[in-house]
């Protein structure tokens, strides 16, 4: 992987480089024919955790609309740092809204297994609590020509509930345990902190012989790669972190600016050398 990842350095240091950033509005999610055996890409998230909110709306997007999705699977896990109770009941960290939306997400993944059908509706709802426009999360519905009926019986039958103790089993069952959120495993390997670095570690980890061109425009990890940080470089929340949602979202909004900016930056270098 790190000589994968070495070359990849290498090449977007002399190539046009794209962003690799969307904006937040809705991308077209179309499925790419596969040609070898694909990364398996975890994603263990909370809905209305700040950080999670900007991964999936600046980050894990362009998984899709840059190709990746060719060579990779995303799996999505709407638990994060909730805690499920002596008596049966569940508790999230962001309250109750936060577990209303972590089981609208649960019940989308279960209404459309594939995840060019369900991400879509991920990221709407996403977008929407990053702009914090609660409200208008149905409006998704409409806008990607859903029917809301199955997820909307599956979150006030108890089926949501029951997917909810699902993501619980298998969060709190990860090895190496998760640490924080957004938490995303690339292959069994935890990305840690370097989460932003998705598509940089998953074009490393791919073993087929092409690589999408996008593995080639996307910022390297400056770091050389995931690194259990005692103090993350990059925001996360842990299970006990009590801080201000909207101190969060400023720092997640000015990490997202910080990473543009950068890759900006890299994309006038390699023009002058062009």
């Amino acid at each position: 992987m790190e000589a994968r990842i070495f070359l990849i350095f290498i090449i977007c240091l002399y190539t046009t480089i794209n962003t690799c950033s969307s904006s937040s509005d809705f991308v077209e999610i179309v499925p790419v024919k596969e040609e070898a055996e694909k990364v398996q890409v975890k994603v263990y998230y909370e809905s209305l955790c700040p950080y999670c909110e900007n991964f999936i709306v600046n980050y894990l997007i362009d998984v899709f609309s840059e190709g990746i999705d060719a060579i990779a699977d995303v799996h999505l896990f709407p638990y994060g740092n909730a805690k499920v109770n002596s008596n049966g009941n569940i508790t999230c960290q962001h309250g109750e809204e936060e577990c209303f939306f972590n089981t609208v997400e649960a019940c989308a993944i279960n209404t459309w297994p594939d995840v060019h059908d369900h991400f879509p509706f991920v990221f709407c709802v996403e977008r929407y609590l990053y702009y914090g426009k609660f409200d208008q999360w149905e409006s998704c519905f409409e806008e990607l020509s859903l029917d809301p009926k199955p997820v909307k019986d599956c979150y006030s039958n108890g089926l949501g509930y029951q997917l909810n103790l699902q993501y619980a089993d298998l969060t709190n069952s990860l090895e190496p345990p998760k640490k924080y959120v957004p938490w995303v495993v690339v292959d069994g390997k935890p990305l840690y902190d370097d989460y932003i670095y998705i598509i940089t570690n998953i074009c490393g980890m791919y073993k087929g012989p092409n690589l999408p061109k996008a593995c080639f425009r996307c910022l390297p990890n400056p770091l050389g790669g995931p690194h259990d940080r005692v103090i993350p470089l990059h925001p996360v929340t842990y299970a006990d972190d009590s801080s201000s949602p909207l101190l969060s979202k400023l720092r997640s909004s000015l990490m997202s600016f910080m990473f543009k900016r950068n890759i900006a930056a890299q994309k006038k270098v390699a023009h002058n050398v062009l």
